[in-house]
């Protein structure tokens, strides 16, 4: 696990981050999960979400604003409270929770579990039982949406506190579900923060069997 000067430094990167990122457009992931659900013409209404790695809410945002029940969490209490901050969500269909991966707990019955470039950053000692919350939460034909980070990553040898899979092992990790939508990426580029660094991701919507 991070020692406190790791984890001071990764709670300052985060304030950093959000700052960056602030604006931006929800990710595609979650935008092809929820047309796949309007494609269905779900009589139920509403739909419940939990946002995992919710950060400053630019994927809560667009759940609340398509009458999704969403429960929004995040480690950082900084982002929770600039979610809760915001003037343009309907706060009667939202609750925010400040929690860490390792000591999640997640309400039975989830319509979609989203968690964008969030869960690699669960220490890998934590992940498998993550994981399997996050099945178990989730109805038979519910969703998951998000990211996972490959082997071949930058920061798979960067932070050995962070999880990163390859392919083979992803798809194993997939076997409850029926993926609907897989994209495994690769390039060098950088992040938000502008630093350099060699992407590999695993894009991934899948319902559960």
């Amino acid at each position: 696990m991070l020692d406190s000067s790791e984890q001071t430094t990764f709670d300052n990167d985060w304030t950093a981050y959000y700052q960056a990122v602030a604006g931006r457009p929800p990710r595609g992931t979650l935008l092809k999960a929820l047309n796949l659900f309007e494609l269905e013409k779900s009589p139920k209404s509403p739909l419940f979400a939990v946002d995992l790695g919710c950060g400053d809410g630019r994927d809560t945002v667009e759940l609340l604003e398509r009458g999704w029940q969403v429960l929004a969490i995040d480690g950082n209490e900084e982002a929770i409270a600039m979610l809760r901050d915001r003037k343009d969500i309907d706060s009667t269909l939202l609750e925010t929770q400040v929690m860490s991966f390792e000591n999640l707990t997640i309400p039975n019955s989830q319509d979609l579990i989203n968690s964008s470039f969030a869960l690699p950053f669960c220490h890998p000692d934590d992940f498998p039982n993550l994981w399997n919350k996050i099945i178990a939460s989730l109805r038979v034909g519910g969703r998951f949406c998000g990211q996972l980070f490959g082997d071949r990553d930058t920061w798979a040898t960067t932070y050995t506190n962070m999880t990163h899979y390859p392919k083979p092992q992803v798809e194993q990790l997939l076997q409850s579900f029926k993926v609907e939508f897989f994209e495994e990426e690769e390039h060098h580029g950088v992040t938000a923060m502008g630093e350099q660094k060699y992407w590999h991701i695993f894009h991934i919507v899948a319902s559960k069997k």
